[in-house]
């Protein structure tokens, strides 16, 4: 069992670097956000003290457990700041060449025995792993969002990782309170390879006139159980981040099923994001 004094570094200063920290403090460990700027940093800090605060004030949470989660959590902005940390996740923008020049930077500053993990929804792992010096402590440990809600997360195991990464990685997800699943390193592993050709051909429905916005969502949600439909699901997610996912998904597959359609294309450029923007196929 993973030790409960163990700090994780989390790289990142969104939703989804501060959602994980939320999680590993709750669960008794340090977490280490570690943010470009001290704005950016206090930022994050901020978003998970609202979110525990409402928690509270809607009676889910106590005061004392809120101050716990809190003072778990410390910021740094000097990535040789998470030198003593056991597991370093990187939870930044879903670009290869960001992500590869950050893996060079931790295999700097982190300590030899420590995982580097990426968070990446879609991108190959095995692409980060090879600029390190220590391939075999890379793998994927992704999250969904919202982190703190969502229980599962995928345990990637590139060709280049250790047992004992993927074994630590598992303990780690345990001990957080989470469901890992063990997933090959695949473009879109099992979440994303299966769920994007279902948004995808949602809005070629749509585009087609088949049926309004509106009612695909309320279908999908009342004849499959669904929680919510494909529309109000991809604003969630981020129409940025969808068309990143399914541009990936196409070129690593071919599928036309994962070829972004227009629309979603359009809305992109108009600077329609989603949630995060207050509009995206829906306006908030």
């Amino acid at each position: 069992m993973v030790n409960k004094t163990r700090s994780i570094g989390i790289v990142g200063s969104g939703i989804m670097a501060g959602g994980i920290a939320e999680v590993v403090a709750r669960s008794g460990m340090r977490a280490v956000l570690r943010a470009r700027s001290e704005a950016s940093a206090a930022a994050a800090v901020k978003q998970v003290a609202g979110g525990l605060a409402r928690q509270v004030d809607k009676g889910k949470l106590d005061a004392a457990e809120r101050d716990r989660i809190l003072a778990n959590i410390t910021t740094a902005i000097d990535l040789a700041e998470l030198h003593d940390c056991d597991i370093v996740i990187e939870s930044v923008v879903e670009d290869l060449a960001t992500k590869q020049q950050l893996f060079r930077e931790l295999d700097r500053a982190v300590n030899g025995s420590a995982i580097l993990a990426t968070n990446t929804s879609t991108l190959a792992v095995v692409e980060m792993a090879k600029v390190v010096t220590r391939p075999e402590r890379v793998c994927g440990i992704h999250f969904f969002n919202p982190a703190p809600v969502l229980p599962l997360i995928e345990v990637v195991r590139p060709i280049t990782a250790s047992d004992d990464t993927i074994n630590r990685a598992l303990e780690f997800v345990k001990a957080i309170g989470k469901d890992g699943v063990r997933v090959l390193d695949r473009a879109g592993f099992i979440v994303n390879a299966l769920l994007f050709p279902y948004l995808n051909n949602a809005i070629r429905m749509l585009e087609a006139g088949t049926a309004s916005m509106e009612d695909i969502d309320t279908a999908m949600k009342g004849g499959c159980n669904f929680p919510m439909g494909p529309f109000a699901l991809l604003d969630l997610v981020g129409l940025d981040t969808s068309l990143s996912i399914l541009e990936t998904l196409h070129a690593s597959f071919g599928d036309e099923n994962f070829a972004p359609r227009p629309m979603l294309r359009d809305l992109v450029t108009q600077g329609r994001l989603g949630r995060k923007s207050k509009a995206g196929f829906y306006v908030y």
